[in-house]
């Protein structure tokens, strides 16, 4: 059978994926219609993911459909929003029913799994590439936002750091390391963890968030500009996997964690007086405090023994030359 793209979408997409009462008219018509319950703020994002660029080309076609959604749901975590919907634009260079089928396997486990409906989008031939906007809600009283870090604030961060960073070394050759640990690297790469419960948490006592996506020190570099602030980052407080640990004879674990992207953990900052009430929870999403919020406008990094870290390189930054 001959496939074109409306056949495509109906069989790949729209057949596999749970139905919304707030989707009024879904993917189908020239526009859907959705409705936005009363006292909430809509939260939209979007990304695109280019082959050879964001990702290899051979990377599984599952993952990449998990993944892909994924890197979206992450901005909608550090905004505290609950996800609700996502348009798709795909571009393809040829119609390939096992990738298709693996795809919209790895979307649709994640996509069910929060109960976001795919509500519309555009299907192209091309070079390899997806676009996808989420839409979230959030409380109109409150909202993760990066401008709001005061000094005094503690800075957290969830999960580990550094993991697919190295998993992306491991990819490329530049580390050997045995099945086991490489496996690990690897499956947290392709498989991030939106941290969607912890943001919904998080906006009624944080400051500010965002999601770790280009490295630790870019992303919270943005929190600190937006913010008027300076911090003190403790280097040895940084969380870190036995996994990449195991490696740091062969790399250097510390700038991983510090500037390697695609770990779509959260970076966040707790007031004084709100940290004793939430010691428990942090502990409950796996959150290690890092560092604190100063009025230097400047990111200090310090060692264990109160030296200065010194960091060559940055975080991943689109149409640098450096």
């Amino acid at each position: 059978m001959l496939l074109d793209e409306f056949s495509i979408i109906e069989t790949f997409f729209q057949n596999q994926q749970q139905q919304r009462d707030d989707v009024v008219l879904n993917s189908g018509d020239d526009c859907a219609l959705l409705k936005v319950p009363n006292n909430k703020l809509l939260a939209v994002s979007t990304d695109t993911l280019v082959a050879g660029v964001h990702f290899f080309e051979d990377m599984p076609p599952e993952a990449l459909g998990y993944k892909s959604l994924a890197v979206n749901l992450s901005d909608l975590a550090a905004m505290g929003a609950e996800p609700a919907w996502v348009t798709m634009n795909l571009t393809l260079p040829s119609v390939n029913e096992k990738w298709l089928t693996e795809f919209a396997t790895g979307f649709y486990q994640l996509a069910n799994r929060y109960q976001v409906n795919l509500v519309g989008g555009d299907l192209t031939k091309g070079p390899l590439s997806i676009t996808l906007t989420v839409h979230g809600f959030v409380d109109d009283k409150n909202v993760l936002r990066r401008d709001a870090a005061r000094p005094g604030d503690f800075i957290y961060v969830s999960g580990m750091l550094g993991d697919a960073g190295a998993a992306l070394k491991i990819l490329q050759s530049e580390i050997q390391t045995d099945e086991k640990i490489k496996n690990y690297l690897i499956h947290k790469l392709y498989y991030p963890k939106p941290r969607i419960e912890l943001g919904k948490k998080l906006n009624s006592f944080a400051n500010a968030a965002i999601d770790i996506s280009d490295g630790l020190v870019g992303d919270l570099s943005h929190i600190l500009k937006m913010s008027e602030v300076g911090a003190i980052l403790f280097v040895d407080q940084l969380p870190l996997s036995k996994e990449l640990k195991s490696l740091s004879e062969k790399t250097d674990i510390i700038k991983l964690a510090l500037t390697a992207g695609d770990d779509y953990e959260l970076c966040f900052t707790i007031s004084e007086k709100n940290r004793d009430q939430t010691i428990q929870l942090l502990n409950d999403f796996d959150c290690t405090c890092i560092g604190k919020i100063d009025d230097s406008k400047k990111l200090k990094l310090i060692n264990t023994d109160g030296s200065v870290y010194k960091l060559s390189g940055h975080s991943y930054l689109h149409f640098s030359n450096v």
